[in-house]
């Protein structure tokens, strides 16, 4: 089944379904670029974004795509991305969804070849908004296939792009199993001490580790064979790193609505209320009696 039909079969607001097919079919236009765009640019054009990282030239490139694409279509009202400094306001929008967006998360991976991925979410307005508010979550992943997986609080559910460069769907009513897989960001020799004997304690209980690198691309494995993912506060960084926002509030909504959860070890992340468009977050996200435990861990001390 199509997109465009299993969005209407499951009575999905015609606004909002419109929306998420156009991004959808932008994705498409950003891995087109990756047979023409370098990965790192020549050493005296690099630049750096919002969070001091360095930009490819595909994150600006795949910025570019969405936020000329949603300008031109005003199908929201308020964009807000990683790799801008500002929310961008779009005169004469037809709608009031706000849209915050990883144009390309895992892009320092683009030089080998391994798998990245598009974050989505879609607020309905303002994009300070809580994860628990999204309309919809989505996450667009360029691997071998070119899957979409989003929600919009009626189950988790896959598509794949197929020969005729449609998403059909491939996996519906995703829910997250009982699995045995761990992917820690961050150095071992920084952790705090809660998150050293959580780590420990999975360990013990036979997690193997898989981490790529690509916060999508290992959130992806976990929601399809359980587990968790973390990047956590740190010592001189209790604040963590991945953002609240662009990263951590999409999938988290993605991965609660497949029966897991999303916390920064205290608390549930899809709560709070973001203070700022860069705020950033520790991220424990995946299974759910793998989250209870680290929340255990960190009131213990």
């Amino acid at each position: 089944m199509r997109l465009s039909d299993f969005l209407k079969k499951q009575g999905t607001e015609k606004n909002l379904a419109e929306l998420i097919l156009f991004l959808g079919r932008q994705s498409l236009v950003v891995k087109k670029g990756f047979l023409t765009m370098p990965g790192k640019g020549p050493e005296g054009e690099r630049t750096r974004n919002v969070f001091g990282e360095e930009q490819m030239p595909l994150d600006k490139y795949a910025d570019g795509v969405f936020i000329d694409a949603l300008r031109q279509a005003r199908l929201a009202r308020y964009i807000a991305t990683e790799e801008q400094e500002q929310i961008i306001e779009i005169p004469g929008a037809k709608n009031d969804f706000g849209i915050v967006m990883d144009p390309l998360d895992g892009s320092s991976l683009i030089d080998v070849n391994l798998c990245i991925g598009t974050i989505i979410g879609i607020c309905p307005g303002n994009v300070l908004d809580k994860g628990s508010r999204f309309l919809a979550a989505l996450y667009i992943l360029y691997g071998p296939l070119t899957t979409l997986t989003y929600t919009t609080g009626k189950g988790v559910h896959e598509f794949m792009v197929d020969e005729s460069g449609e998403f059909v769907l491939r996996h519906q009513d995703l829910r997250i199993p009982d699995g045995k897989i761990y992917a820690p960001g961050a150095l071992r020799k920084d952790w705090i001490p809660a998150h050293a004997r959580w780590i420990e304690d999975l360990e013990k209980s036979g997690y193997k580790l898989r981490f790529s690198g690509s916060f999508v691309a290992d959130v992806h494995q976990i929601l399809h064979k359980g587990g968790v993912f973390t990047y956590p506060g740190i010592k001189g960084k209790d604040a963590g790193k991945l953002r609240l926002l662009y990263e951590a509030n999409p999938m988290g909504r993605i991965i609660a609505e497949a029966g897991g959860a999303v916390s920064n070890g205290k608390e549930d992340l899809l709560n709070i209320q973001p203070a700022s468009i860069s705020q950033v977050t520790p991220v424990y996200i995946g299974g759910k009696k793998e989250i209870a435990l680290i929340e255990k861990f960190m009131r213990e001390g």
